[in-house]
């Protein structure tokens, strides 16, 4: 992970520097580990790169990169394959190495083609003074630009500035394929010409299918003094995961399901798709490939090295490395428990679970009466901390008791039972009314933005504060507060995108049938990027935290992906079975129980901070409380420790 940032000016007079302070900070926070700056001067156009690392692999390198020619590169990415990186390696030398040996456009664009895991990069070729940049196919790191002055100023960065009257002007660089700018063309011309490099797919009856924003689309909520053209070769991206199968069925798809569609969702009505030989077969397919996802992303960051026995006896007081968004759902339960098969047995793994505070009024009960030492167990652990949570910290269940915590609970005790060799960390995070208000203001809104809906506020928030790692860990012994300092979070997003567990994929089902069920997935997962995953990345990584998304892995994706619908969901059966059936069925071969049966419920409102202010908010609405922050606030700001 890393805050990467290059800011270009075409003019000297109209160098702006009005939120570089401001930036500045943002993009540290991203990349606690390292800084660096480098600004290459030309005749025609400046350009100066910002580079700030969080080191999870390989040796720490600095950012930017330069050579002896001039080419400069910012990365902020991970090649978990594709492209050949040894465990010692640091993959942002390997994919300079491999960017400077190109020769043409055509052999950029091969590499990118060939690196499997999430990245965006900025990259200047200074023999022909171009400055090449983009997002990984899915868009599972952000990257935002800027175009000002008419022109004369562009910036690209992971993360926005939050100076009054600017940061609404920051968008997101579309995941639609790789852009190229000519800076030297650029100035002389006086405008603005964005070149696009779409990502493509090939079948084997080389049909060509493009997955590319219209021209028009992307050039949308651009200045009109940027223009999108494509590129005059006709160049393309090879796409990394094979299109969505939309194959029908024969016969009727009642009939498949008719005898257990009355049934109620018990463990037993999953057993009964198991008894199926191919679909048993295509189960453990799933859980192979989706343990080989997680596998990558939990081995992929320096460890410490082997341990004694009475330090592998001492596991209370190692640090995890490794912490999953946690609501005992059964996609963070079944990544808890694939990450268990890989991450060493001595080394704890964090389970963030994050809850807002209800407004029920405090009431004492017989658990606070018989143990003080429990009674504070729900205060916020920093200097954030309410007075609020504090009057009511004589009842801290029942203000925190939200409904992710109570499936969270019982999640930890299914893991447990798996495996009570391993040290589970269940970090209750508790969030009042006034901390989540203080910190959006501060901290938060401009990393939602430029997304700015009541969903994108809701969830932005919750993953913020889940992800920040700042709670308790409550066992039978003690109370005690608790900071997760793991550098990489595992995330489930893009398990209800691809295996129907919205219930507006319920809805389309019940209107249009497979067909329409089938468009859907296929729009939901078209549009991740814009929706959900450039705002994940900026929030998660401003912790200077990693976020990684294994059912978003490319070859998860590509297995999801060539399966016939009905195989992954089956929405004539009740929620909680029929809804990612496939994972429900991997989930009980994995020998998880009541999870495997939990029905989708979103993150705003299992968390409950969708309840903590206006009620009456629709999740599309523009969010009020998203709003740019002022100067004055930028200096509080700064104070704060996190």
């Amino acid at each position: 992970m890393c805050g990467i940032c290059c800011s270009v000016c075409f003019s000297v007079e109209h160098f702006s520097q009005d939120w570089k302070e401001d930036l500045l900070y943002n993009l540290k926070r991203r990349g606690p580990n390292s800084s660096k700056q480098l600004l290459k001067s030309n005749i025609n156009y400046q350009c100066l790169f910002s580079g700030h690392v969080l080191h999870l692999r390989g040796v720490l390198t600095a950012q930017p990169v330069e050579d002896e020619r001039g080419n400069v590169l910012l990365w902020n990415g991970e090649v978990f394959s594709g492209i050949k990186v040894e465990a010692e390696e640091n993959d942002t030398q390997i994919m300079f190495d491999y960017l400077t040996s190109c020769k043409n456009e055509s052999d950029i664009l091969s590499l990118f083609s060939e690196v499997q895991g999430p990245w965006s990069f900025i990259y200047y070729q200074a023999s022909s003074h171009c400055l090449w940049f983009g997002r990984d196919f899915f868009g599972r790191r952000s990257l935002l630009w800027h175009f000002s002055n008419l022109g004369k100023n562009f910036c690209l960065s992971s993360v926005g500035a939050q100076t009054s009257g600017v940061a609404n002007q920051w968008q997101e660089v579309p995941a639609s394929g790789i852009f190229r700018i000519d800076l030297k063309s650029t100035a002389i011309s006086k405008s603005v010409v964005l070149k696009v490099y779409p990502w493509k797919y090939f079948s084997r009856e080389n049909v060509t299918k493009e997955c590319v924003d219209s021209l028009t689309q992307i050039a949308a909520n651009l200045p009109t003094f940027v223009s999108v053209v494509a590129n005059e070769a006709k160049l393309y991206l090879k796409e990394p995961v094979v299109p969505l199968n939309m194959m029908l069925p024969q016969a009727p798809f009642e009939i498949h399901c008719s005898n257990i569609s009355s049934v109620p969702p018990t463990r037993e009505t999953l057993q009964v798709f198991l008894t199926d030989g191919h679909m048993k077969e295509v189960v453990q397919q799933f859980i192979n490939v989706l343990s080989m996802a997680v596998k990558r992303r939990v081995l992929c960051l320096p460890r410490d090295g082997s341990l004694t026995p009475s330090e592998v006896s001492k596991t209370c007081d190692r640090k995890a490395n490794v912490a999953i968004l946690f609501s005992g759902g059964i996609d963070s339960m079944v990544i808890a428990t694939l990450a268990d098969r890989h991450i060493p047995l001595d080394e704890p793994i964090d389970l963030l679970n994050v809850a807002f505070m209800t407004k029920e009024k405090p009431t004492l009960n017989s658990f606070n009466k018989k143990s003080g030492k429990k009674k504070n167990h729900c205060e916020i652990p920093s200097e954030e901390s309410s007075k609020s949570v504090a009057a009511a910290a004589d009842s801290p269940d029942r203000q925190f008791s939200v409904p992710d915590r109570i499936t969270g609970r019982a999640g930890l005790k299914e893991l447990q039972a798996a495996n009570p060799s391993r040290v589970w960390n269940f970090v209750e995070i508790n969030v009042s009314l006034e901390e989540l208000q203080k910190l959006r203001t501060t901290q938060i809104c401009h990393l939602v933005q430029p997304l700015d809906t009541v969903l994108d506020d809701s969830i932005g928030c919750a993953v913020w504060f889940a992800s920040r790692g700042v709670g308790w860990l409550v066992t039978q012994d003690e109370v005690k507060s608790y900071q997760s300092n793991a550098k990489v979070v595992l995330t489930g997003i893009g398990a209800d995108e691809q295996l129907a567990g919205y219930s507006r994929h319920r809805v389309r089902f019940q209107a249009h049938g497979l067909e329409g069920l089938n468009k859907e997935i296929e729009m939901e997962l078209g549009r991740i990027s814009s929706r959900n995953l450039g705002r994940d990345d900026r929030v998660i990584g401003d912790h200077g935290k990693e976020a990684r998304f294994p059912f978003l892995d490319e070859n998860v994706v590509s297995f999801l992906n060539s399966l016939p619908v009905w195989e992954k969901a089956n929405l004539t059966l009740p929620r909680g079975i029929g809804d990612k059936l496939i994972l429900r069925l991997a989930a009980v071969e994995l020998g998880l129980t009541a999870s495997a049966l939990l029905p989708k419920r979103a993150m705003q409102f299992g968390s409950r901070i969708a309840k903590m202010e206006k009620n009456n908010e629709k999740a599309s609405d523009k969010c009020e409380r998203l709003q740019v922050i002022s100067l004055e606030n930028l200096s509080i700001e700064k104070e704060i420790k996190m």
